[in-house]
């Protein structure tokens, strides 16, 4: 790497752009190295002035100043997260490699900095008199420290900090196999192999294939999964649905050089020791002390209240698919058969066609309908500004207005490409505080839609306008954030609340006012068909088994996972055919995630025993939404203020459990969720 002089360095320099976005024109992969190893001997320096403070600990000198810290490093590591997330490259990734365990150190040195903790912890001691929010902050940063592994001493210290930097190298190799597996497998169709797929998905394929300089022409499956799903979906090639299907759900498992097993197994035997470090009996024990759940009984008692009415309702689905798929002379369903024949199905019983909603959903008009839906609720506008260097041709950058105050920027990144890791997602490149004077936040979705060719729109299925919504839910959640420490603000909350603000803005994506006034096809321009509406509302529930059962038979095998005690790891081949055995998943559905790509487990450990938050929030999205049903207008005025007052600006500054309390009035009853999922009904 090229050590760069601090002058020659935009990452270290003012950043003179408009609204202070990172200068991206003139940011390379050789500045990251230089500039966080300067930024975190700041930090640390930093850090080392607050603990060594002659003045008796207090809430400003020690925890206020503990917030303000590290303006520098956090500036860069996000640019550094987002950019290795969004963008990648060799280079970069070579980067990622180095720097993994540094920041990893670095980080875990702050909280285990004995002399900053003492004073922490005498502050958290003294019952000092403080605002709610000081209150909050305090509460937040002290147990903080305590999850970090503070309170460890000597040899066991050393080695919690060990185990961290192990485990953010594990991590990143991970992720960068996943993402290699999917960047080099594709599946090159004839004109013989596309018949019977629609012009969208062909269009889709088309634009993929040119992404990974195939020859020009060529129609490619490719490992994303706004191109997988569509496929597995409809294409009447059964032979190529199983090529498809054995690519998508092998990633991460071939052996050789992007092998994510034995890594996996490397992870889970540290996270292990971990937990064991704390004195906790697992890491699913120990990494639920900081969510709603609070104990894997809690999780696993949610989650039984679906997984059997699930496979009871799969079993009815089954019937009707099998009652299709014998004219082709199939007497059962294999687990790239399910999608196909209830797409059949969907047609027949619901005269839906996915090809026939697709029209209607263009994605430059989804935005529109996202944007609208954010004013109606929140008074927020939003405008698009062009000619700002951005990291990417493809991103679209929007002010985000209150009246003419701009109060937030979004980054919009909509399409898939091989630079970009799979999946959507939302991130900061600055976070919101009212901090000297106040910054405002800059945000950016993550999509991962296939892109139509040059001069045509890219077209979505109802699927895909669903994680737009979910994931600019998300976003506003970064952007009206009203915190005045940043360590409070806008997504900094717990891990099973984070997807309420997400999920709970889904619901205006089915909106049937929302979609008369903003599906309208791509080339009449008639709004969506009443008909077309009716159909779609007829057959939402349908297949929801399979959706279920797809998530949650993930979400219990992320639990079974991080509560086995194993310092030595766990084959992961062996685990989850056992599990999958014992919870009984059907062979022909299957699970959302195979271990040795899962992600959200091992790339990180956001979600590691917490793949269960999606269902969690769900609960509260479902009851939340109740709210506005109640009150008979989905952009009803009071219960929108209450939301946007106790949910998406407060931040962590109050307790999850009970801001949704102020916002809805009680606490959330599970059957709006049982009911949205259509299995109330079969509940034993």
């Amino acid at each position: 790497m090229t050590r760069t002089h601090e002058l020659d360095n935009p990452l270290l320099q003012a950043w003179d752009t408009p609204h202070g976005l990172p200068p991206f024109d003139r940011i390379r992969a050789e500045h990251f190295v230089p500039a966080l190893e300067q930024a975190m001997a700041e930090h640390r320096a930093e850090i080392d002035a607050i603990a060594s403070n002659a003045e008796p600990p207090s809430f400003e000198n020690t925890i206020a100043a503990f917030d303000a810290s590290g303006r520098l490093f956090k500036r860069i590591s996000l640019v550094y997260e987002n950019l290795t997330a969004s963008e990648t490259s060799p280079d970069l990734q070579e980067s990622e490699r180095i720097l993994a365990p540094r920041i990893a150190s670095h980080l875990a040195g702050l909280y285990t900095h004995d002399a900053l903790f003492a004073r922490v912890d005498a502050v958290s001691r003294s019952r000092v008199d403080l605002v709610p929010e000081a209150r909050r902050l305090l509460e937040r940063v002290h147990l903080d420290f305590e999850l970090a592994g503070a309170r460890l001493t000597g040899e066991k210290k050393a080695r919690y900090v060990a185990i961290v930097e192990e485990l953010a190298t594990l991590t990143t190799s991970f992720e960068q196999n996943v993402l290699a597996d999917e960047a080099s497998w594709s599946l090159p169709l004839s004109d013989i192999d596309c018949e019977g797929l629609p012009s969208f998905l062909i269009d889709a394929m088309t634009s993929a294939a040119a992404q990974r300089n195939l020859p020009s022409g060529t129609r490619a499956v490719v490992l994303s999964r706004s191109v997988v799903m569509p496929f597995l979906t409809l294409s009447p090639r059964r032979d190529l649905r199983e090529q498809v299907w054995r690519a998508w759900t092998t990633r991460g498992e071939h052996e050789g050089a992007h092998d994510n097993r034995p890594i996996a197994k490397t992870i889970l035997a540290l996270r292990a020791e971990q937990a064991s470090l704390r004195d906790y009996p697992s890491y699913a024990d120990a990494a639920l002390v900081d969510r709603m759940a609070k104990t894997p009984e809690a999780v696993f008692d949610l989650l039984a209240k679906v997984w059997e009415p699930a496979k009871t309702a799969a079993s009815r689905d089954r019937t009707l698919l099998l009652e299709v798929a014998k004219d082709d002379g199939l007497t059962a369903l294999a687990p790239w058969d399910w999608r196909y024949y209830a797409e059949k199905v969907r047609r027949a019983k619901f005269d839906m066609d996915d090809a026939e909603l697709k029209p209607f959903f263009a994605l430059d008009d989804m935005i529109a309908a996202m944007f609208d839906c954010a004013t109606r609720l929140f008074g927020v506008t939003f405008e698009r500004k062009e000619g700002v260097p951005l990291y990417h041709p493809d991103v679209r950058l929007y002010e985000m207005k209150r009246g003419d105050r701009v109060i937030g920027i979004f980054l919009s990144d909509n399409y898939a490409r091989p630079t970009k890791r799979g999946g959507a997602w939302m991130h900061s490149y600055r976070k919101q505080s009212s901090l000297g004077g106040g910054t405002i936040p800059i945000v950016v979705n993550n999509n991962n839609f296939a892109k139509a060719p040059a001069g045509a729109q890219t077209l979505l299925s109802f699927d895909d306008v669903r994680t737009l919504f979910h994931e600019f839910g998300h976003g506003l959640h970064g952007l009206l954030s009203n915190a005045h420490y940043e360590t409070l603000s806008g997504t900094e909350v717990l891990q099973d609340y984070v997807e309420l603000p997400s999920q709970i803005f889904e619901h205006w994506a089915q909106d049937r006012g929302v979609l008369a006034k903003h599906a309208r096809h791509v080339e009449t321009r008639t709004p969506i068909p009443e008909a077309l509406l009716d159909k779609l509302e007829r057959a939402r529930r349908f297949d929801q088994a399979f959706a279920t059962i797809q998530y949650v038979g993930s979400a219990l095998l992320d639990m079974a996972l991080h509560r086995a005690a194993d310092r030595e790891g766990v084959d992961l081949t062996r685990f989850e055919a056992s599990e999958r055995a014992r919870l009984g998943v059907p062979e022909d559905i299957g699970l959302m995630h195979r271990l040795p790509h899962f992600r959200h487990l091992f790339s990180s450990a956001a979600y590691a025993a917490g793949y269960y938050v999606y269902m969690w929030a769900e609960v509260l999205d479902a009851d939340g939404f109740e709210a506005f049903r109640e009150a008979g207008d989905p952009f009803h005025g009071e219960t929108a203020e209450r939301l946007h007052r106790y949910v998406y600006s407060a931040g962590n500054t109050i307790e999850p459990s009970e801001g949704y309390r102020a916002f809805r009035g009680r606490d959330a009853n599970v059957n709006a969720m049982l009911k949205k999922r259509g299995l109330l009904e079969v509940v034993p």
